[in-house]
């Protein structure tokens, strides 16, 4: 079979993926394109691609119309919004993702923004190579410089899946109070869906003002859909310590934004750091961007080598069982596998 690659893979994944099919490798962060759905359904088809593999491309219901042939897509993502799965299912495609390939790096980057929010790191970098620091006695005497310790503060965390779970056990390494709140769930995730779930949580929330009332910290880890849209509220910064610092590294509209800017700029919350915004790059006049209480990073939050290894490798695995005939561990349409499989059968015979 032919597997055209449009994702960033290690080289030594291609080269077990190269054991199992042809493979044709045009990574997006080496061409630095995405491709044209309607042309890349037509190349599917005239050039006799049965696996596509694809981290940033969309995959509406158009390509899969025009790309016959194609059986199995596999995503270098958790989420596969970018992919019409119902057109999928209905046209023969098996799909596949890559749940918890970033949340190490996340968790991590997370943990890292507050430490940089904590202490005050970004600014205190340019103040020292703009020159300023003069004398050996500021950072004792300036209250600018103080920072604060992690240690035996309130971290809120809002939504606790693979990603909240892990910036939790990194912040119990901290020794901080860790709160959760996510509504689907009664008590924390644990068990062989959750292999990396938290050692412990203080305590799950019912109800968020609780959470945010109580944090020193919060820390933001829900999906970017209508239901999360404005889930921190006005009312909800309201209820926060003015000591209390916003991180949100996953969906940049879960925070009402005009609520955030007039609380940081009144001082009404110490200060916010950001990995997401409504564009990816951002905008000039993104009100965070005039703030000086506020750290924002350029969506890295999974752009590790690491990363790339781990989706890399999930990939790979769940390709061999495709042509194995064994159904995909991490398949996301189940339904289509009874009907796929005797045709790919055939064509491998």
């Amino acid at each position: 079979m032919k597997a055209l690659v449009l994702a960033p893979m290690t080289a030594q994944s291609l080269a077990l993926l190269r054991a199992l099919a042809t493979v044709t490798y045009e990574s997006w962060s080496e061409t630095l394109r995405l491709a044209d759905p309607e042309e890349l359904g037509r190349r599917i088809a005239s050039e006799g691609y049965a696996i596509l593999v694809v981290e940033a491309d969309f995959l509406p219901h158009e390509l899969f119309q025009i790309a016959a042939g194609l059986r199995l897509v596999a995503v270098a993502r958790n989420s596969v919004a970018h992919v019409d799965l119902t057109s999928a299912t209905r046209h023969g495609v098996a799909v596949v993702n890559t749940p918890g390939r970033n949340a190490q790096a996340v968790a991590e980057l997370t943990i890292g923004l507050m430490l940089a929010l904590a202490r005050r790191i970004s600014y205190l970098d340019s103040y020292v190579k703009s020159g300023q620091w003069e004398s050996p006695w500021e950072p004792y005497t300036s209250p600018g410089m103080r920072g604060a310790e992690l240690a035996g503060k309130t971290l809120g965390i809002v939504g606790l899946g693979r990603i909240g779970c892990r910036v939790a056990r990194l912040a119990q390494g901290f020794d901080m109070r860790v709160l959760a709140y996510d509504p689907y769930l009664r008590e924390p995730p644990a068990g062989q869906n959750f292999s990396d779930a938290p050692s412990r949580i203080d305590d799950m929330v019912d109800d968020l003002t609780d959470l945010v009332s109580q944090a020193d910290y919060i820390s933001v880890h829900v999906p970017d859909t209508p239901e999360t849209q404005g889930l921190l509220s006005r009312e909800h910064l309201a209820a926060a310590k003015a000591s209390c610092r916003i991180i949100n590294t996953s969906a940049y509209h879960a925070v009402d934004e005009t609520a955030l800017v007039d609380a940081l700029q009144a001082r009404h919350l110490a200060g916010a750091a950001f990995d997401v915004f409504p564009t990816h790059p951002i905008t000039p006049n993104n009100p965070l961007l005039n703030l000086d209480n506020v750290v924002l990073t350029p969506h890295i939050g999974g752009a590790t080598e690491e990363t790339i290894a781990r989706h890399s490798m999930m990939i790979v695995e769940d390709i061999e069982r495709f042509l194995g005939g064994q159904i995909p561990l991490r398949i996301v349409n189940p339904e289509v596998w009874p009907h796929l499989w005797p045709e790919v059968s055939a064509t491998i015979g």
